[in-house]
């Protein structure tokens, strides 16, 4: 392997004077620094990132920690905080916490091992870990899902009023009985979807009956399921908001092996858009996260949380969309019922098949 004492000879200069010029400081004559950078060039020489983590404390690498890998929600969002981290001479490591707090501590730890220059995270729910971080003075950036009890900085979206417009317009498209399958109790955006969802039926003069809401995992299954569990109640709804996107896919799925038509009898609008979405028959009404936008957003904070780390904490929020599409899709027989016949389940399924 090529040391510095290599390229120093090669150049015909001191150790110290290529240790300068490979780190960009400007006290080095031109034509000395040419012969330099010449010499590391010829030699293929590469920095030993250990030995230059432990003179800086520090690695070049951020860890983006996110909580589900197969969800194409955080692949846009990746991609914004690795255009940013690049542009600031960063590299990125991501971690798929898989919604498993144990496996999320491990990379946690691992972090912390590794002397990781930032870390990005996008929590299961457990304030600990990220405590942990802030404690050891490595800056952090939450995304995503709010934390509680630790002030850091945060990217989020307005979750509340998107989950409130999805609701308010199966309102107005004429469903009577509109379910709500959310995530997880402990994670915030889970909370506040369902808050939105509630705020929208009391606007409407309804209330948020408990047998019409199920608490899922965020992920495909789950939404099958839940959706499976809201059928087998004694009067099943006519229109669910599902509160992200694999949950949304689910419960179309379900609906589809029951035999139950999307949008009539059933309605249905997802949290997330989905890159397909416009594709599917019928398409799929969702909400809509700027998910690149909220990369770029967490990665800007923490360059700005790595420059100045005595800085106070910020708050992000970004707005959402509702784009509304042929699963919510309003009709004249539906109105009908809304205004007092019972609605059946028995007519022709909607096809997830573009």
């Amino acid at each position: 392997m090529t040391t510095i004492y290599d390229v120093a000879r090669r150049a015909g200069v001191s150790p110290a004077t290529v240790s300068r010029v490979l780190n960009g400081r400007a006290s080095v004559d031109p034509e000395m620094a040419a012969r330099v950078r010449q010499a590391a060039q010829d030699l293929d020489y590469r920095p030993n990132a250990v030995a230059r983590s432990l003179r800086r404390s520090r690695t070049s690498l951020w860890a983006v920690i996110i909580s589900d890998i197969g969800n194409p929600f955080f692949t846009s969002m990746v991609r914004g905080v690795e255009d940013v981290a690049q542009e600031a001479g960063f590299s990125v490591v991501l971690c798929n916490g898989d919604e498993d707090p144990e496996k999320e501590a491990r990379y946690v730890a691992a972090a912390l091992a590794e002397r990781m220059a930032g870390v990005i995270i996008s929590s299961s729910g457990k304030p600990a870990l990220i405590s942990r971080l802030v404690q050891a003075r490595i800056p952090v950036v939450a995304i995503d899902r709010q934390p509680r009890g630790v002030e850091v900085d945060t990217v989020l979206v307005d979750n509340t009023h998107g989950a409130e417009q999805a609701t308010a317009h199966l309102v107005d498209s004429g469903y009577r009985r509109i379910a709500c399958i959310t995530g997880p109790r402990r994670i915030s955006t889970a909370m506040q979807r369902l808050r939105g969802y509630q705020r929208a039926l009391k606007a409407s003069g309804r209330q948020a009956l408990e047998d019409l809401i199920r608490y899922a995992d965020f992920r495909e299954e789950g939404g099958y399921r839940a959706m499976a569990s809201l059928l087998e109640t004694a009067e099943p709804p006519d229109a669910v908001f599902a509160a992200n996107n694999l949950m949304t896919v689910g419960a179309v799925e379900c609906l589809v092996d029951n035999g139950i038509g999307v949008p009539d009898p059933f309605g249905i609008v997802g949290f997330d858009d989905i890159p397909w979405a416009h594709l599917v028959r019928p398409s799929l009404s969702t909400v809509a996260q700027p998910t690149y936008d909220l990369g770029r957003t967490a990665a800007t904070l923490l360059v700005e949380r790595i420059a100045d780390p005595a800085k106070a904490p910020s708050t992000v929020v970004l707005h959402t969309e509702l784009r509304i599409r042929e699963s919510s899709a309003p009709s004249a027989g539906r109105r009908g019922r809304a205004a007092g016949r019972t609605p059946s389940h028995g007519t022709a399924a909607g096809s997830l098949r573009s």
